[in-house]
């Protein structure tokens, strides 16, 4: 199977445990929802969730990681509910401010799908798979890199314009002894202030609060109202928004919050007068790079890096004041 990738452009694929979970039910799910929510009427460049799985997979693939790395990479995503990390804003055990409610569902969600019995076909263990303790290149925690973030973050640079490709900070990334590298301070650097850029901007910005806030109170509504149930939330995006859609000829309220979530109202930061608060997961990113054949933190040597690492991986809060 030959894939193109606008990352990493063509890969050819012929491991059969990737191929058969490349066309599994929970890996095809994700092509129709949306990576950052719903992005368009805020940030038009629309890519999936599955987009960015098979790019996590391919990334750990250029740089040598074990078939077992990349089999946990491109099943990173799978618990993911339609909309994305709207569903932190849903229901009543929301994780806001860490958006982790994928994670915490991940596990059991994966245990309860067809991944098992197709890892198992290939020889590999399912609880292997699921521990990340293997899988250094795959996940770590901020402030460091891994192969999660580093290909969210180049894909959407590309997507929304912030960079023409990604090949300059591609060649100068390394994988060493399960660490993600940069080849110099340079390189660290720029990718720390392109991640930074995403963060304030995309990821933890007031489109992406009022995108977040909306669509939950949309779909919170909806769960209420019981047009749909939880367990529609493990459909997709087209088919939530389908199957509530007929309700909204008769519900007020579900088409002003639907009004709200398409940007058709208008609405300000005001913390002095506001409908509702909202928290953003920000983050920023402190790479590891070669600095006189030592491998050191941006931080080591642009010390006053550290104080915007602690400050930016706090999150971020916005009081919106809907015109109605």
């Amino acid at each position: 199977m030959r894939y193109a990738d606008r990352v990493y452009r063509e890969f050819e694929i012929t491991e059969p445990v990737l191929l058969e979970l490349l066309s599994s039910q929970s890996l095809l799910r994700l092509k129709d929802i949306d990576q950052a929510g719903y992005s368009e009427p805020h940030f038009p460049g629309w890519h999936s969730r599955y987009e960015h799985s098979v790019g996590v997979c391919l990334l750990l693939r250029k740089y040598g990681a074990s078939i077992e790395e990349q089999v946990a990479g491109l099943i990173h995503d799978v618990s993911h509910s339609a909309f994305s990390h709207c569903i932190d804003y849903v229901l009543a055990e929301g994780t806001e401010g860490d958006q982790s409610h994928q994670d915490n569902v991940f596990d059991e969600y994966v245990r309860k799908s067809d991944l098992p019995g197709i890892l198992e076909k290939h020889g590999m263990d399912t609880d292997y798979i699921l521990n990340d303790a293997h899988f250094p290149l795959k996940e770590q925690l901020l402030p460091d890199l891994c192969a999660d973030r580093i290909d969210y973050s180049l894909r959407e640079a590309m997507v929304f314009g912030e960079i023409g490709d990604a090949n300059y900070f591609l060649e100068n990334l390394t994988a060493v002894e399960g660490k993600w590298v940069f080849r110099n301070f340079e390189a660290a650097k720029r990718y720390a202030e392109l991640f930074l850029k995403l963060s304030d901007v995309y990821y933890a910005g007031l489109s992406t609060a009022i995108m977040f806030r909306t669509v939950g109170d949309y779909l919170r509504h909806s769960l209420a109202k019981k047009y749909i149930s939880e367990d529609d939330l493990y459909t997709t995006d087209s088919v939530l928004l389908a199957k509530i859609a007929p309700h909204r000829r008769n519900d007020e309220l579900l088409s002003l919050l639907f009004d709200r979530m398409n940007m058709k109202i208008p609405v300000r930061n005001d913390p002095s007068d506001y409908d509702a608060e909202v928290f953003c997961k920000s983050r920023a990113v402190d790479p590891l790079c070669y600095e006189n054949g030592v491998v050191s933190r941006v931080s080591d040597i642009e010390p006053n890096w550290k104080t915007v690492v602690v400050e930016k991986n706090k999150p971020k809060r916005y009081f919106l004041k809907f015109e109605r």
